[in-house]
């Protein structure tokens, strides 16, 4: 009897979970349709999480689907950087290589930090680039990998344990459900639930999992009394007595594990259990012989799985008896043999943990030395991926820190390869920790070229450098900065500071305070120009270094951002100098490029432009990642500014891809933003809603959520949803934070603010908000931001003649609305453009203007790709036109329906509402009704165009501007532009280059003397 029930405390028969189970198989049907599913299976220890994903794998095993099991390793309370996924891969490369190895060509070095078997070489110290996107880059790659491995066949990848799951897989589990979207593959995922206590590191990733509507969460409950019995009788193989299932199921709640112990001990006569937990789950235990007994010690203190090798090593017993042991352990079912068949486990980590538990302190560290010296001697008997990890766990507990410091450091070193820089983090903060107690001998081997990348003095060798604790504070606060735990890193970097308050060492002092500028902004807890004036003091006078340069770097990159001017330009071009001298590549392209954006600012466009594209290119050859992403933003960015929005849409598609490849998660989010606001310039306006969207769900961070919520209020302010339009402008206030003045945010979102207070009656707010900007004035480089605001407050003051309460003080508003225009450049057409604008707006708020002027801003935007900015235009020369005369009704009812037309495509309601309103009280028509004629033997009369209007489609079709088309034909630029609108009218078409296209197309010109224009 007692050999029967050793080999049935599992039931053969599968128990309840009926409605998980059909859960489970539903998910599985939606994989199989090509609809990722994502699922999280909790429930407490015992419940019987493994036994329901055991059940469902060989179920879906049988209907053709590949199942990679991968559990997270916890040694003491240690976890090993992304064991369940490399666990997991493993598999999916025995079981499918050949997928997995098309999947995976061209990006065999990066993946090897998960799977080194990718890799011909192991990825070590020193591997590949580190900076905030390396961890991204990395998960971006797994995403498309596990989805090109399920392209034809169903995957079901189960990680379990997620309980003691390192940080880095919690954050690659995150990215996969937040961004699988494509692909035959289930991923689940199993937890205690019990264990996640209030501070407990899942807990946060559970409550942002539920947030996400494409994760379901099974939650396991105990066995009714109905199915305990079930259980009872499958472990027994025969009924059981009533009177046993109601003090089994009594005794274990309905946990499925205390179960299956209970009725082991009941058959064996183990009545008289106590009720103590730890009892239940020692006791069979202690019922083996000693030697067996010894050897479950030592499995319970080398890890979730222990090597047969190194269990062998560290038990030191004869082989027989071991083998004997080992046979005891795994009759009773208290040892399993491990998946993948090297080595043993526990069948339950709650016994394991109570064999543990009954450790004595000394016995604990004795075993631990035990298994680190054996692993020294051999270091074969792990797999090459856990080796160092392992060690170093085994020194730490094993209290000895002559031994524990050098292999955390190196376990550091590989976890910084593997781009684990949250457990990078750990072991640092761990190697600090150790430092003191470890002898000097041992700190005086360790050199700065084995252990550290953040920070290398200039002035020396760094093989031939001793280590030093502010090393280790450098290489811990970057590892928290590219971790995002940035609360640790500042705690690090301050107590770095103080330290070097009494040495002299200003290059040093200069580097932490640059991290702690970066920390600060990533926090938004302040704008970060105190600690970089700061660094920039500290390294006036001392000659070049790489130090120097990133200093000088970081300060052109923040004055361009926040103040713009000579002190920006002056502080590029050092950083370019220092970092040539210096030979520090990444550091000169990131100082180029901010030097490309200020040259445009300043007026140089072109050279600017070139010197941008010439970065680009370089970085991308070169692989510098994260300098060619902020490429893809600043350099379409800089042709918006110019008008060039045309140009910088393919440039935007391109980083895009270029973001996504390389895992760029923000700079994707902030190039979708880019996107959003190029497709609103060019009046595809569904299209910028969408990429505006996409920036929020990519980005990572605060600021790449707030330009998308900018990007929807303008939007919303267009298509006269001023409710919505608060809303996204509160929602971009919070995200963009009050400690970070930046005027290309701030002076976008002060026009939203004006617009909004203005629809809604509120002058006084809203010339409230105007004042705070002009008070505090457009710093140089910033009229892409200036114009539109001192337009939108022009208008504002429009609106409000003839409203008394509006009168005291509106031309005090005007004259410093002028005064502020004086301020902005116009160095471009476009900024041209918009000071015409301005201006007339301010003549009309007056009550002045001529119907001329409005016809030259009408010209203007003609030659700009600006659609909105165009009708909006049209409408006003209409409106004078209709002031100045009966003569101009032709004229200005054509400029109405023009302005109409883009309205109505655009949904830009306010201005189709007021172009309308116009049209009706005119009495003019928005719809052409044409006579009905013969057809023309003149393809241009089926157009209804004049003789004169054939002449100037002609020119339009050949590249002229309003301009040389007025000197051409001996007509003044005002009426070449009537001209150009009427044509574009009848046409149907929006723009000269879509007219030169239905020229071309319909041969009304010779073809030799033809070519069509490119737009913009």
């Amino acid at each position: 009897m007692l050999r029967s029930v050793e080999a049935r405390s599992v039931s053969p028969v599968f128990v309840g979970r009926a409605n998980e189970l059909d859960t489970l198989h539903d998910a599985f049907s939606r994989a199989a349709g090509g609809e990722p599913q994502a699922l999280l299976i909790g429930g407490e220890a015992g419940v019987g999480k493994t036994r329901l994903i055991e059940e469902f794998a060989a179920a879906v095993g049988c209907r053709g689907a590949v199942v990679a099991v991968g559990g997270c390793v916890e040694m003491g309370a240690d976890g090993l950087p992304f064991a369940p996924f490399s666990t997991a891969l493993r598999a999916l490369r025995r079981e499918m290589p050949d997928e997995l190895a098309a999947a995976a060509a061209g990006q065999e070095e990066e993946l090897a930090r998960l799977l080194p078997e990718l890799g011909e070489q192991p990825v070590t110290r020193g591997a590949g680039r580190h900076d905030e996107d390396g961890m991204a880059r990395l998960f971006e790659l797994t995403a498309r990998l596990l989805e090109q491995v399920a392209a034809d066949r169903t995957v079901v990848l189960a990680l379990e344990d997620l309980h003691w799951a390192d940080a880095s897989t919690r954050h690659l589990l995150a990215y996969l459900f937040r961004t699988l979207r494509t692909g035959r593959l289930v991923v689940l995922a199993s937890y205690r639930s019990d264990d996640i206590h209030r501070r407990h590191p899942l807990r946060p990733l559970l409550a942002e999992l539920d947030r996400l509507r494409t994760v379901r969460r099974i939650e396991l409950a105990r066995f009714t009394r109905q199915e305990v019995g079930r259980q009872i009788a499958g472990i027994l193989a025969a009924e059981p007595a009533p009177a046993q299932v109601d003090d089994i199921f009594e005794r274990s709640d309905g946990n499925a594990f205390f179960v299956e112990e209970l009725a082991c001990c009941a058959a064996e006569g183990c009545a008289a259990l106590s009720d103590s937990l730890r009892d239940l789950l020692l006791v069979r235990v202690e019922a083996l012989p000693e030697t067996a007994q010894r050897v479950v010690r030592i499995v319970a203190e080398g890890g979730s799985t222990v090597e047969y090798p190194l269990l062998a090593a560290v038990a030191r017993l004869a082989e027989d008896d071991l083998i004997e042991a080992l046979r005891a352990a795994v009759n009773v079912n208290i040892l399993v043999a491990a998946r993948t068949g090297d080595g043993y486990r526990f069948r339950h980590s709650l016994v394991r943990e109570a064999v543990s538990d009954d450790l004595l302190p000394g016995e604990r560290s004795r075993l631990n030395r035990r298994y680190a010296e054996a692993l020294e001697a051999d270091p074969t008997l792990v797999p090459a991926d856990q080796r160092v990890m392992r060690l170093a766990s085994y020194w730490y507990h094993a209290h000895d820190p002559a031994k524990a410091l050098p292999a955390v450091l190196d376990a550091s070193v590989t976890a910084r390869a593997r781009h684990a820089y949250s457990e990078q983090l750990r072991l640092l903060e761990r190697a600090m920790e150790l430092w003191d107690s470890a002898p000097q001998d041992v700190r005086t081997r360790l050199r700065l070229s084995e252990h550290i990348e953040a920070y290398r003095p200039c002035d020396c060798d760094p093989a031939d450098t001793p280590l030093r604790y502010l090393d280790l504070m450098a290489e811990a606060a970057v590892a928290g900065r590219l971790c995002g735990e940035r609360d640790r890193a500042m705690k690090i970097i301050k107590r770095a500071l103080r330290l070097l308050e009494d040495e002299h060492d200003p290059l040093r002092a200069a580097w932490f305070w640059v991290q702690r500028s970066r920390v600060v902004q990533a926090k938004a807890q302040g704008d970060g120009w105190r600690e970089l004036a700061t660094a920039q003091e500290l390294v006036r006078g001392l000659p070049p270094s790489e130090v120097h340069a990133e200093v000088l770097a970081n300060v052109a990159n923040w004055s361009m951002v926040h103040v713009g001017g000579a002190e920006a330009f002056s502080a590029a071009e050092r950083a370019v100098e220092y970092a040539r001298m210096v030979g520090a590549c990444d550091i000169e392209m990131t100082a180029r490029l901010t030097l490309g954006g200020l040259m445009v600012e300043a007026g140089e466009v072109e050279s600017g432009l070139a010197e941008m594209h010439e970065v680009k290119r370089r970085t991308v050859a070169d692989g510098i990642a994260a300098v060619a992403g902020r490429s893809y933003v600043n350099l379409p960015s800089a042709l918006e500014s110019v008008g060039r929005a045309r140009e910088a849409v393919p440039l935007l598609e391109e980083g895009i891809a270029f973001a996504r490849s390389h895992g760029l998660l923000d700079t994707e989010a902030w190039v979708w933003g880019n996107l959003a606001e190029s497709l609103f310039t060019l009046g595809r306006w569904e299209e910028a809603a969408d990429a505006a969207s996409r920036s929020r769900r990519v980005g990572r961070s605060a600021k790449p959520r707030a330009f998308h919520a900018r990007i929807r209020a303008e939007l919303a302010l267009a298509r006269g949803e001023p409710a919505e339009a608060a809303a996204q402008l509160a929602d971009a206030r919070v995200h963009f934070g009050v400690h970070d003045f930046a005027p290309q945010h701030a002076l976008p979102l002060a026009r939203i603010a004006i617009a909004v207070a203005a629809g809604e009656g509120r002058l006084l707010d809203a010339r409230a908000e105007l004042d705070q900007v002009l008070e505090a004035g457009f710093p140089p480089g910033h009229q892409r931001y200036g114009w539109p605001l001192l337009l939108t407050a022009a208008i504002m003051e429009v609106r409000a003649v003839g409203v008394p309460a509006a009168d005291p003080g509106r031309q005090g508003v005007l004259d410093r609305i002028r005064r502020a225009g004086r301020s902005l450049a116009t160095n471009v057409p476009l900024w041209q453009a918009y000071e015409r604008w301005v201006r007339a707006e301010l003549l009309r708020a007056e009550g002045h203007g001529r119907a001329d002027d409005w016809a030259e801003i009408v010209a203007a935007f003609e030659t700009l790709e600006r659609p909105y900015d165009l009708a909006r235009v049209r409408f006003r020369l209409a409106e004078s036109l209709l002031h100045s005369g009966e003569d101009e009704r032709e004229r200005a009812a054509e400029l109405l329906r023009l302005a109409h037309a883009v309205a109505e495509h655009l949904r830009a309601r306010p201005l189709a509402d007021s172009v309308a309103l116009l049209a009706q009280r005119a009495r003019l028509s928005l719809t052409h009704a044409p006579q009905r004629r013969l057809a023309p033997a003149d393809p241009a009369e089926s157009l209804g165009l004049t003789n004169r209007e054939r002449d100037v489609l002609r020119l339009v079709a050949l590249g002229r501007t309003n301009r040389q088309i007025a000197e051409e034909l001996f007509i003044s630029p005002k009426t070449a532009s009537v001209h150009v609108s009427n044509i574009l009218g009848k046409l149907g078409v929006s723009g000269r280059g879509e007219a030169a296209a239905v020229a071309h197309r319909m041969e009304l010109f010779p073809q030799d003397t033809l070519t069509v224009p490119t737009a913009g």
